[in-house]
C-alpha cells in the first residue's frame, strides 16, 4: 500500500483554471497507479482532462528502436484507456503537448516523421494533419493551448523562438526576436530560456514580447498555467555550478514576475497544473527518491510533496505533466517509469481526496 509523505516545500501566491468544484474535506493523497497501455519502451509527456471521463494524453512508444519509435494518442473515457487512430501516412514522431477546447476539438503536437512539427486536431474517431504553410523543415514546436477559435503553439526556429497562431482556419507563425526555445504556452504567457536564463514572453495589444524576468544565470523554464491576469505559475529549473540542477519557480502577480524561495531539494519541476481557486500542483521527479512518484501541492503559502512508496522493479519515475480532473478534487500526473534494465513503462499516477477509512479509524 502506498503511503503520503507531507513535505513543507514553497510558498506561493494562490494561482489557476476555472471550475467550481467544491473543496474537498480532506487532503489529497496517492490514490493509485495505472498504464495507458502504451506499447514496449513507452512514455507520456503531456496530459489534459476535459473531465474526470474525458482526458487526453500524448506521448511516443519504441524509444530506443528508431524504425518503431512513433507518436501516439490516447484517450480515456472514464473507464479504459484506447489509442485514438492518427490519419496521416507521414505518421507522428513523438509527441509533445495535448490541449482541447472541447470533445470534438483536441489538438496535439510534436514531430512529424518528415522533419516538420506535426500538429493535428481530432477527436475520439481520429486525428487529422494540419499544415499550415509557414511551417518548415527544421522548425520544432513542443507547446500548445487552445481557446475556441485560436490555438497556438511554441518552439523554436533556427536560434530564435517560434510562435505559430491559427484562428478560424487562418494561420500564421512568428519567430520572435529573442533568442532562445519556448517550451510552453498558457493564456498570455510562453515560456522557455535563451540558453542561459530563462525567457517570458506576454501577449498583449496583438503581439508577443519578452517581458522582465530575475536574473537567474543557468536557468530555465518548462511550463505555465495562467488563471486570469493576475496570476500566473512558471517551473523549470537552475543548472548548477557542481552540475546539479535545483529547482525553480517564478510567480506573476499582475504586474511582475519573482522567484519563489523553495525547500524542495533538488527535485525537478516539470509540469504545472491548477484547479481556478487558488490550489496547484506541479508534477517532477526528486533524485533523491528516484523510485517514487512525486507531486507538489501548494495552496495558501504552503506546500506539500505528495509521493508514493516505491513499486516493485521500477528504480525511476519521472512525471512530466500534471491535470486538474473537474468534478472530482484529483489530478493525474504522467510520464514513465524506468526499470533496471532502462526499459521504460508509461505511467499515469493519481492523486485525490484521501478516502474516509471504513473502520472509521
Amino acid at each position: 500500500m502506498l503511503s503520503l509523505t507531507f513535505v513543507l516545500a514553497f510558498a506561493l501566491p494562490q494561482v489557476q483554471a476555472a471550475h467550481a468544484d467544491p473543496r474537498p474535506v480532506t487532503v489529497e493523497a496517492w490514490q493509485h497507479s495505472m498504464s495507458a497501455r502504451l506499447d514496449s519502451d513507452g512514455s507520456l509527456s503531456d496530459v489534459f482532462a476535459l473531465s474526470a471521463n474525458d482526458v487526453w494524453a500524448v506521448g511516443q512508444q519504441g524509444i530506443w528502436d528508431v524504425w518503431q519509435n512513433r507518436g501516439t494518442i490516447r484517450h480515456w473515457n472514464g473507464t479504459s484507456w484506447a489509442e485514438a487512430a492518427i490519419r496521416d501516412a507521414t505518421g507522428a514522431d513523438n509527441l509533445r503537448g495535448v490541449t482541447a477546447t472541447s470533445p470534438s476539438d483536441v489538438w496535439v503536437v510534436g514531430d512529424g516523421h518528415d522533419g516538420v512539427p506535426y500538429l493535428a486536431n481530432g477527436d475520439v474517431t481520429g486525428f487529422d494533419r494540419v499544415r499550415p504553410q509557414q511551417l518548415r523543415v527544421g522548425d520544432w514546436l513542443g507547446g500548445i493551448d487552445a481557446r475556441p477559435g485560436r490555438v497556438v503553439a511554441v518552439g523554436s526556429r533556427e536560434n530564435n523562438g517560434l510562435i505559430v497562431t491559427g484562428e478560424r482556419g487562418a494561420w500564421t507563425a512568428q519567430a520572435t526576436k529573442e533568442k532562445g526555445t519556448l517550451y510552453a504556452v498558457s493564456g498570455m504567457f510562453a515560456v522557455g530560456d535563451n540558453g542561459n536564463v530563462p525567457l517570458i514572453l506576454k501577449y498583449a495589444d496583438n503581439a508577443w514580447k519578452s517581458v522582465p524576468v530575475p536574473s537567474i544565470p543557468g536557468g530555465y523554464l518548462r511550463d505555465v498555467q495562467t488563471d486570469g491576469a493576475k496570476r500566473a505559475i512558471a517551473v523549470g529549473g537552475v543548472h548548477t555550478a557542481d552540475g546539479r540542477v535545483d529547482p525553480l519557480l517564478l510567480a506573476w502577480d499582475g504586474k511582475k514576475w519573482e522567484r519563489q524561495k523553495t525547500a524542495a531539494g533538488r527535485a525537478r519541476l516539470y509540469g504545472v497544473t491548477d484547479d481556478g481557486k487558488g490550489r496547484f500542483w506541479i508534477a517532477g521527479y526528486d533524485p533523491a527518491q528516484p523510485a517514487e512518484a512525486f507531486v507538489l501541492r501548494c495552496e495558501k503559502g504552503a506546500c506539500t510533496t505528495l509521493r508514493g512508496e516505491p513499486v516493485k522493479g521500477r528504480s525511476s519515475v519521472r512525471l512530466q505533466a500534471v491535470t486538474y480532473l473537474p468534478g472530482k478534487g484529483a489530478v493525474w500526473a504522467v510520464g514513465h517509469s524506468v526499470d533496471r534494465n532502462d526499459r521504460y513503462t508509461d505511467v499515469v499516477e493519481s492523486f485525490g481526496p484521501k478516502a474516509p477509512d471504513p473502520t472509521g479509524f
